[in-house]
């Protein structure tokens, strides 16, 4: 009888410890929630600090980032509208002529380079724009009142007054060519331009305003008029 009850102590004992250490766990559970409840949104906070370290990391090292673009990558788009001033200082540059001359009558050219072959004369007196001439391709030519200018394909002008002579027609031109001046139409006229062996070397069409050519150091200007005139 003896050894009985003392094997029912044990199991008691045994019942009384599994039943405190069930409820010592309860207690730690509903402690820890209460924990998360009062930190609600400390995971939030903890991930956007894992993320800003992540990025940190990034930075540090160079490595992809989550947009697939490198640290280097994103500096440069930070970097990109201060490149923007570069045509704003090119457009700066390009309103200030290259160079200036003084023409035959007195007025002033003011010569603008716009690109390659590309040139653009304003003709200027007492600070008034009297005209303009650009080239595009080929030579430009201005019967201005009788002073005749040509702005080549080089940005350089040359101009002389008077020596018009008016088509249709031939005529003798300054340094031996000959121009066959013919009508085309209103305000269109074309000129061929001869050499010694009358073969057409060049032809000058102006069709509502003037034409010039370069011919191998002759300036030609045919206007819109059919007058021609030549200068060496």
């Amino acid at each position: 009888m003896t050894t009985r009850r003392a094997r029912r102590t044990v199991r008691s004992a045994a019942l009384v410890a599994v039943a405190a250490a069930a409820a010592f766990s309860l207690t730690a559970c509903q402690s820890g929630g209460s924990r998360d409840g009062a930190a609600g949104p400390e995971p939030k906070a903890s991930a956007a600090a894992t993320h800003a370290t992540a990025a940190g990391r990034s930075g540090a090292t160079g490595t992809r980032t989550g947009t697939g673009k490198s640290a280097a990558d994103v500096r440069t788009r930070t970097l990109a509208p201060s490149r923007t001033a570069a045509p704003a200082a090119t457009a700066a540059k390009a309103a200030a002529p290259v160079r200036t001359r003084t023409l035959a009558d007195g007025s002033k050219a003011e010569i603008y380079r716009l690109g390659a072959e590309h040139y653009r004369a304003k003709i200027v007196s007492r600070g008034e724009v009297l005209a303009t001439m650009e080239t595009g391709g080929t030579d430009a030519g201005l019967d201005a009142n009788d002073m005749f200018v040509v702005l080549t394909l080089g940005g350089d002008v040359h101009s002389w007054m008077g020596g018009g002579q008016t088509g249709p027609g031939t005529f003798k031109l300054a340094g031996g060519w000959t121009a066959k001046v013919t009508k085309a139409g209103e305000l269109r006229y074309r000129a061929q331009i001869l050499g010694n062996d009358g073969s057409v070397d060049a032809t000058l069409e102006a069709n509502q305003h003037d034409v010039g050519l370069d011919a191998n150091g002759v300036y030609i200007v045919l206007s819109a008029g059919g007058v021609i005139s030549a200068h060496e």
